[in-house]
């Protein structure tokens, strides 16, 4: 789909004031912010917003990251190219999008079969083939193709999930978003000898993280 002129200076404008200005310096993110329409992964009602600086309601609940946190993660797990890569929470399909862009393959793992569906077909129209969507409680993670260079989680669990970090690669970096729903941390977790060695990002309030592994809210 062709971007009309507002969007493109929205995303230029996103690029800049919200990003950069911000600190996020890896030019293949950038590049990755850039090239990913979010416009097509919002709401119609939310499209005069699709690059507000905040995050936007969908359906089921759940909410599209404001974009300086989708850069702020995905700067975070490091990536080089060629990376097999697990999110959990797929969401709209935006934040699949652009690890579509940097890494070798996306497992993403949603509890709504209504979102899994549409994210799937948006990312099929736009052209994506490096990842596959998966129906299912996120917080066993997928263990069918762990184990996984990098794990992101896009919504936030009142403790580091234990199944998600045994399907981390020795080495590997899992960010994800810990703490109570008033005081949450996003973190980037490095397994180092298969000991987790975290680093506190910045604060951040993310949906919570529900399934049978962690307890609910």
């Amino acid at each position: 789909m062709p971007i009309s002129p507002n969007h493109k200076r929205d995303r230029l404008k996103m690029l800049a004031d919200q990003l950069e200005r911000r600190g996020i310096r890896n030019p293949r993110v950038l590049r990755a912010m850039l090239s990913v329409p979010r416009e097509r992964f919002v709401p119609a009602g939310e499209l005069v917003d699709a690059y507000a600086d905040r995050a936007l309601n969908i359906d089921c609940g759940q909410t599209i990251s404001q974009p300086y946190m989708v850069a702020l993660m995905t700067e975070s797990l490091e990536l080089a190219g060629r990376e097999s890569v697990l999110e959990i929470g797929t969401g709209s399909g935006y934040q699949t999008a652009v690890l579509c862009e940097l890494a070798g393959c996306v497992t993403s793992v949603e509890r709504h079969a209504e979102l899994s569906i549409a994210a799937d077909r948006m990312l099929q129209s736009l052209g994506y083939k490096n990842y596959q969507l998966i129906v299912a409680d996120g917080t066993y993670g997928w263990p069918e193709a762990a184990p996984y260079d990098r794990i992101i989680c896009t919504a936030a669990a009142q403790r580091m999930p234990p199944l998600l970090f045994d399907q981390l690669s020795e080495g590997g970096i899992l960010v994800i978003p810990l703490g109570a729903s008033e005081a949450q941390s996003l973190e980037a977790v490095r397994k180092v000898n298969g000991q987790p060695r975290s680093h506190k990002l910045t604060g951040c309030r993310f949906v919570p993280l529900v399934g049978s592994e962690e307890p609910r809210w």
